[in-house]
């Protein structure tokens, strides 16, 4: 079983302490997010768990508790997530230093293959045009040179709530052929 740390919440910059203590016990209680009164168990030892997945935008605060999960036996990596918004989108996030400094110091401790960068999800808009991601992702990608082999890129869904949150900044709906000239572009600045 591959455990997904986190999609709902980011458990490795708010919960670690909850998540050390799952692991330790070797299971963990889940609400169903869609039905609360379904509650079940997830068996969380070592015969189970095939790998840890934490998806976060700061680890910092596991970073010193890797040395125990590796004692306790739980293979993993990261799916790191940097993408040079700003406080504009991302108000509750470590300035954008702060996590380049935590990424490296991340794949110093586990080495860089296991640290996967996410400059995701990609919006468009008067703020945050084409040229800007280009800009963006050339600055970043420089700073995490040698510490990640591989970045994965998203782009945003227009659901009904994402327009209704991103309103305010104008975002604008792009066509198949400019997400693919973005997604080449971004390629191959990442293999420079």
């Amino acid at each position: 079983m591959i455990i997904s740390a986190s999609r709902r919440t980011d458990i490795p910059a708010f919960y670690s302490t909850w998540l050390l203590n799952r692991l330790r016990a070797g299971f963990a209680i889940v609400r169903n997010p869609f039905n609360s009164s379904q509650v079940s168990r997830i068996d969380l030892n070592q015969d189970v768990v095939d790998c840890i997945v934490f998806w976060t935008k700061d680890p910092a605060r596991l970073l010193p508790h890797l040395s125990e999960i590796d004692q306790l036996g739980y293979p993993y990596y990261f799916q790191f997530t940097l993408n040079g918004y700003g406080k504009r989108i991302e108000r509750n996030v470590p300035s954008e230093s702060q996590r380049i400094a935590t990424f490296v110091k991340l794949a110093n401790k586990i080495g860089s293959n296991r640290v996967i960068w996410r400059y995701d999800p990609i919006l468009v808009s008067s703020d945050f045009s084409v040229d800007y991601h280009y800009q963006r992702f050339r600055q970043i990608a420089a700073s995490l040179s040698g510490y990640t082999k591989r970045c994965v890129i998203s782009f945003v869904d227009e659901y009904v709530k994402t327009k209704r949150n991103m309103k305010y900044i104008g975002l604008k709906r792009m066509e198949q052929d400019q997400v693919f000239q973005i997604a080449k572009t971004l390629a191959s600045i990442g293999q420079q």
